[in-house]
């Protein structure tokens, strides 16, 4: 089986990685990673595994190679340029996202009709340009077929990727998975950029009374959605974010504080910002969320831009 993935950051290379010894795996990246990678190999430690793992990596498709999967990992600013670019491949191809945020489903969409949602709530952290730390996970990844629904496409990825070791479970509604993903992030991801300090932190009074405002103005713009999520309120919800995730994942340090450090934006507009859109076009004030969003990008314009591509 050969398997595409696209955009790949710290997410992507870590699951390529694990692919990688059960399948043919190319990878897309940035030349200067995958050039770290074809000298040395990438570097993985933590709790999916030590080892250093090469694989198939490059900063374009090789040319007349199909693919059974394409695996798209990139940042969510990204999709919409990176589908446009790599549209032929795309076209017609079971497509898969595992990116963070809302919305990302949705332009796959636009340049095919096989789209796969998929949920990773798994942390992962740089380790210079060739090495990965898989830190935390509060669960199994999830796969399903977009919006909704659970298939033999589907059931063959999950299958192959439970036996490179990556923990996946199919879902028939993968569409309220990526909300309960998105909930998480949003009460989590900003407010760790914003102050610097890893999740576990987040769960002191202060920082708390933050994220159950953020949470209940999400829940609102949630259900307006139509999206039923396993947790009946945002109580509810906060009770588990509170007692299993921010637990789960205490030591991890946000994903956009990774970016702003080293000087890239960050996906607000795909988490908060989603929560702020949504709210907007359902008439759902939501003024928490804004101010976190506001707060992420003045954060961002404090840091010197920067990262090449």
């Amino acid at each position: 089986m050969n398997i595409l993935v696209l955009g790949a950051g710290a997410v992507g290379l870590s699951v390529a990685a694990k692919l990688s010894g059960v399948c043919d795996v190319h990878v897309v990246a940035r030349k200067r990673i995958a050039d770290a990678i074809n000298a040395g190999g990438l570097r993985l430690t933590g709790i999916w595994g030590t080892g250093t793992f090469r694989f198939s990596i490059s900063d374009s498709i090789p040319e007349g190679t199909r693919y059974d999967y394409i695996i798209i990992t990139a940042k969510s600013r990204d999709t919409e340029t990176l589908c446009r670019e790599y549209a032929a491949a795309i076209r017609g191809t079971e497509t898969v996202s595992l990116q963070n945020g809302i919305g990302n489903e949705e332009i796959i969409s636009r340049y095919t009709d096989k789209v796969i949602g998929g949920m990773i709530i798994t942390g992962f952290e740089w380790q210079g340009e060739a090495g990965v730390h898989v830190s935390v996970e509060a669960g199994p990844a999830k796969l399903g077929r977009f919006p909704a629904g659970l298939d033999e496409p589907v059931r063959r990825l999950v299958d192959l990727m439970t036996q490179a070791g990556i923990r996946v479970e199919g879902s028939t509604e993968v569409r309220a998975d990526l909300w309960g993903k998105t909930l998480y992030n949003c009460a989590l991801n900003p407010l760790g950029a914003v102050m610097g300090v890893p999740y576990g932190k987040l769960g002191q009074p202060a920082a708390w009374r933050i994220i159950a405002q953020i949470v209940s103005e999400g829940f609102l713009v949630i259900d307006a959605e139509g999206v039923r999520l396993p947790w009946g309120s945002a109580d509810d919800y906060l009770t588990y974010l509170h007692d299993v995730q921010l637990p789960a994942t205490a030591r991890h340090h946000s994903s956009m504080l990774q970016d702003i450090t080293r000087g890239r934006p960050t996906e607000i507009d795909f988490l908060n910002g989603a929560i702020v859109a949504k709210g907007a076009i359902h008439g759902i004030p939501v003024p928490v969320n804004a101010c976190i969003v506001d707060l992420v990008k003045f954060r961002e314009s404090l840091t010197p831009a920067g990262e090449p591509s």
